[in-house]
């Protein structure tokens, strides 16, 4: 048929558009800005690579505030089991860990990512590194710059597939530079927002001294009602860690309104009345730290958070106070930290400029795939996996588009 595809971006979502349609008369040609594929894919599989997760699929669905169920119509089609038989199609198994997340047997991303590039080149995918996307010319043909050769390169295809990513982690490749030829072509873009970040808190020298420390056995909570408990680190600008990853969208939002704090109960899996119970003996001569060290663990980062943020009006000498500080310690939040520092991004491409098959509404046959669309996950293998899932749609849908099947 001699069909001709242009993928740009080398990351997941294009890769897995591009196994789509490799083969079947269908030329393929990938083009990435950075010197090898996939980079921030192998940076986040060095701690191990949290593929998915194993949760039933209507829980899974609901960690992604799909408010008009587009996240969800890429996971019926792609979700977590399907990507776990893509994974052991390559010959790389995978299992569920103690929290229900699914890694590779290996649990790195490298074995996987060289099995599935080596598929793809038997595909007759081609690669093109070190090529900088800077959109159209006026005649349609994409325009991209060598970066080896230092000269501009010009290209066109039957159908394109965008998938550059978010603007996190630049040295990875996610500049987000892409925004301002779509916005030239009038595409609707949703400011990007750091989002599985840190945030930033006015600690005091006192406090900055335990910064790397952890805070285990934690729960946090935006309104002070509704908690989720963690994990969080205590850092030199505030607080990051898997729980304030988890909430980063919440806190972001709270902030986007006004209200700047967040509540954190530093003994979750005590009532107020077992932690009334355990300090019903005096206290005596004892010093606080000696005190609560000895009735309910609390020491070292924890008891320090207690002292920097129990705030004026609070006697931690009064039990009530005390108790109350414990459960509900009240923290001023300042900002979050900055999108390059993010693990992902929320926004992007609206989702009213695409179709169902994730094209380009303004531009028929550019399709969209990854971090580039307005969506947002937590960390825990749902962010891959939607990625996955957006990939995998928009390949379909080149394939539709251009009557292959």
């Amino acid at each position: 048929m001699n069909k001709k595809v242009i993928v740009i971006g080398a990351g997941p979502a294009g890769l897995m558009a591009a196994e789509q349609l490799a083969g079947n008369g269908v030329t393929v040609d990938i083009y990435d800005a950075m010197p090898s594929v996939a980079r921030k894919f192998l940076r986040a599989g060095i701690g191990g690579l949290n593929i998915t997760h194993s949760e039933p699929l209507p829980q899974f669905i609901a960690r992604y505030h799909d408010s008009d169920g587009r996240v969800a119509s890429w996971l019926y089609r792609f979700g977590p089991q399907e990507l776990r038989q893509w994974c052991a199609g390559l010959g790389i198994e995978t299992f569920v860990g103690s929290s229900g997340r699914v890694f590779p047997t290996q649990k790195k991303a490298a074995p996987l990512l060289r099995r599935w590039l080596s598929r793809l080149r038997q595909a007759g995918v081609t690669f093109h590194l070190r090529h900088q996307w800077q959109g159209w010319q006026a005649d349609g043909q994409l325009r991209l710059f060598d970066r080896r050769e230092q000269q501009p390169v010009l290209v066109s295809a039957d159908a394109v597939i965008l998938a550059m990513g978010g603007g996190s982690w630049k040295k990875l490749g996610s500049d987000g530079q892409w925004q301002a030829a779509l916005t030239e072509r009038e595409v609707a873009i949703a400011p990007l927002q750091p989002s599985n970040c840190g945030f930033n808190l006015s600690w005091t020298d006192y406090m900055r001294q335990f910064a790397g420390q952890a805070l285990k056995s934690v729960a946090l909570s935006v309104d002070g009602r509704h908690f989720k408990k963690g994990e969080m680190v205590l850092s030199h600008y505030g607080l990051e860690g898997s729980l304030v990853y988890a909430m980063s969208r919440s806190i972001r939002e709270c902030l986007q309104v006004g209200e700047s704090h967040v509540w954190v109960d530093l003994l979750p899996d005590l009532s107020e009345d077992k932690i009334r119970d355990r300090l019903s003996k005096p206290r005596g001569k004892e010093s606080m730290s000696s005190y609560l060290r000895k009735r309910l663990n609390i020491s070292g980062v924890k008891y320090a958070l207690l002292r920097e943020c129990s705030g004026p009006d609070c006697d931690l000498n009064r039990q009530d106070d005390l108790i109350n500080a414990i459960k509900r310690l009240q923290l001023r939040v300042d900002s979050p930290r900055p999108v390059d520092e993010a693990i992902s991004t929320a926004g992007g491409i609206k989702f009213s400029e695409l179709d169902e098959q994730l094209m380009l509404k303004r531009l028929p046959g550019v399709f969209v795939a990854g971090e580039m669309l307005d969506w947002d996950a937590p960390t825990g293998g749902y962010l891959l996996t939607a990625c996955f899932a957006s990939g995998y749609l928009a390949g379909q849908g080149v394939r539709q588009w251009l009557a292959l099947v």
